[in-house]
């Protein structure tokens, strides 16, 4: 049987690991070819690694291992013209594009007082600022095909308050706003637009919530927030892969602006 998005090419950011290869992993599963992007760049104002070569060299070797097409490019979400001349390589590599995942984050725990001018303006660029530029660069290619499916990787933390995350829960609220903006903009260029709204998920960003435990014991109050409805701390990438796959097939056709919860519950609580 054909995949559920075979034939589609599909760009996804911060797609050196975690959540961004499995995403490349899951689409070529079902038929797509991949574009690649990741910057390779650490951050002062964040304390864990960022992805490196070797991680990007992995998800080109693990969707080559599925017999699909990748093209991996180095480009920084934070700069337009690098972005939209990577994302243009890549698809005049492969022969156009079809869907696009917004994924590229970073994310750093702190209270409000501690919240730097570095850490504000770095999550702010490349969570939501980067967030825009990738919709900016794809957008010709996506009309262009006549068609398409863009999905922005929100958070809990894009419809909830979460404190000690205040930078964060900005970005990601306004990637809400992009996506119910260009949903409604884009619609009648059978372009659609919505976003998938994670809990905690199992990969390397979860070392930037470090020090969470800590300041929730100084305010216990603020615990509940973050505690999901069914009994399980995180879920994994491919369960959010999974959205995404849901949201780049022709399943979900007349599916637009969205707010996609894969939250456990944490939401509704």
């Amino acid at each position: 049987m054909p995949g559920r998005v075979e034939g589609k090419i599909a760009l996804i950011t911060g797609a050196a690991r975690g959540q961004g290869r499995s995403h490349a992993v899951r689409l070529a599963e079902e038929g797509a070819d991949i574009i690649a992007i990741d910057a390779l760049v650490d951050y002062d104002s964040v304390g864990y690694a960022m992805a490196t070569e070797a991680d990007l060299a992995q998800t080109v070797k693990d969707v080559e291992a599925l017999d699909r097409r990748i093209v991996s490019r180095v480009a920084d979400v934070r700069d337009r013209e690098a972005l939209a001349a990577a994302v243009s390589a890549g698809v005049d590599e492969l022969g156009g594009l079809d869907v696009v995942s917004v994924n590229a984050g970073i994310c750093t725990v702190q209270s409000w007082d501690n919240v730097t001018p570095a850490i504000w303006q770095d999550t702010i660029d490349v969570c939501l600022t980067g967030a825009w530029n990738t919709v900016v660069a794809a957008l010709p290619h996506l009309i262009a095909r006549g068609s398409g499916s863009i999905v922005l990787t929100s958070s809990t933390a894009g419809i909830k308050g979460q404190p000690f995350l205040t930078p964060y829960v900005a970005a990601k609220h306004g990637v809400v706003g992009i996506m119910k903006s260009l949903a409604n903009e884009l619609a009648q260029k059978s372009i659609r637009v919505n976003t998938v709204h994670p809990t905690g998920v199992n990969t390397p960003l979860l070392e930037g919530l470090g020090g969470m435990d800590e300041l929730i014991g100084l305010d216990p109050s603020t615990g509940g927030i973050f505690v999901n409805s069914l009994p399980i701390e995180f879920v994994e990438p491919r369960d959010i892969s999974n959205a995404v796959l849901f949201l780049a097939s022709d399943e979900a056709q007349y599916v637009t602006g969205l707010e996609m919860t894969v939250d456990a519950g944490c939401t509704n609580r």
